[in-house]
């Protein structure tokens, strides 16, 4: 019925067009809006991504990795309706591995509002949500306490979001994040007593009846918006409903900061980027081993932070030399000693980068890792070379 009545106005639309001398030109105006009420949407298909594979020589090991391929969708119903998607497929361990790393629809309220619907990259700091592919990242490995196996804050999780910015003065502007998510839950060491009082972020489902609430301020109190600096929390319960945790909570900070600026006099684009991020979470007794009633308790703190430094010569003249990008960063994850899965980790990295165009690069890294941990000190040297794009 509706197409019909579509034709039918299309139709008395163009005998209206036909002999306009006829009828007044406000009749013709009206029929047209009467016209465009029953249009169907237009919309909008894109598809993006990076991949990445490379070489990893790590002490008396080496390895071709990567084979890795994300693939972003983003479908525009309209002008205020927006649903994006990325999958992650990688080989671990001879399998493929297909994760779901976000989904989510976005509705555009104004210029200032934006509201998120599903699985999306939490605002936490800015490395998950805006620094971790591949070939955004500038070395070849994450920083310490920002990779899936130690994670010190959240990446993904699901919820509602609102977010947007706004200019506080002429050229100064502020950005920010409001979220309500599943949030963390807590691993009481009732299956995993190695792992008893860790977070996992990945909560598909909440374990309990809270919602974790968050959210992130960005400030750019420069006019040329070379600088950003950042505050984010998170906070809610993480215990299961009706066990002994259930009143147990996680408290989470960060502190971001990027600094990207054109050094006229070096003929090079410099990019600092820092972030630290803390969790706390409420002390609890927690199963020492399996099949025993013995029970320890520890200051469940954990700390993961980095500095990053690049410079890209990308106005010298020379051709080769303007494509490449020399990068530092040093980073450190602090893990509960008294845990059982409690240690200190340090990492030098550094990198040597050959853009073969924007989102196109070589990347040959770097990094001594040493560990400290209840029995012993070993010390871990890597060299990579990868090769990632953006598409």
């Amino acid at each position: 019925m509706k197409y019909l009545k579509v034709n039918i106005l299309l139709l008395l639309l163009f005998c209206l067009t036909s002999f306009s001398n006829a009828q007044t030109k406000e009749e013709v105006t009206a029929l047209k809006k009467e016209v465009m009420k029953y249009k169907p949407g237009t919309s909008t298909f894109l598809l993006r991504g990076y991949a990445h594979s490379g070489l990893e020589i790590q002490n008396d090991n080496s390895t071709f990795v990567g084979g890795s391929f994300n693939p972003i969708f983003l479908w525009r119903q309209s002008s205020k309706l927006l649903f994006e998607s990325e999958l992650e497929l990688e080989l671990e361990d001879g399998e493929t591995i297909i994760n779901l790393e976000y989904a989510n629809m976005s509705y555009f309220i104004n210029d200032y509002i934006t509201l998120r619907l599903g699985k999306f990259l939490i605002p936490f700091g800015t490395f998950s949500e805006r620094l971790h592919p591949r070939w955004i990242n500038r070395l070849p490995s994450n920083p310490l306490g920002f990779t899936h196996a130690e994670q010190v804050g959240p990446s993904s999780q699901v919820g509602i979001e609102l977010r947007g910015a706004f200019d506080v003065m002429p050229e100064r502007e502020i950005n920010y994040s409001i979220y309500l998510v599943n949030g963390p839950n807590l691993n009481d060491g009732s299956e995993e007593p190695e792992e008893a009082g860790k977070l996992h972020y990945d909560n598909f489902e909440d374990n309990n009846k809270n919602k974790t609430i968050g959210g992130r301020i960005g400030v750019l109190p420069l006019a040329d918006a070379t600088l950003e600096i950042g505050i984010s929390g998170q906070f809610g319960t993480v215990g299961n409903s009706n066990s002994e945790y259930q009143n147990v909570k996680a408290q989470l900070y960060s502190i971001d900061l990027s600094y990207v600026k054109n050094i006229n006099f070096l003929k090079s684009i410099i990019d600092l980027k820092t972030q630290w991020n803390k969790v706390e979470v409420d002390k609890a007794n927690y199963i020492m081993e399996d099949g025993q009633q013995e029970r320890y308790t520890f200051d469940n703190r954990s700390e993961a932070y980095y500095a990053q430094l690049s410079i890209k010569p990308a106005f010298v003249k020379n051709k080769i030399f303007s494509h490449l990008e020399f990068v530092g960063r040093y980073s450190k994850l602090i893990l509960p000693t008294k845990a059982v899965w409690g240690n200190k980790k340090t990492q030098f990295a550094f990198g040597i980068n050959y853009w073969l165009d924007w989102r196109t690069v070589i990347k040959l890294g770097y990094q001594t890792t040493s560990i400290t941990n209840k029995k012993n000190s070993p010390t871990t040297d890597s060299f990579m070379l990868h090769w990632s794009l953006g598409f």
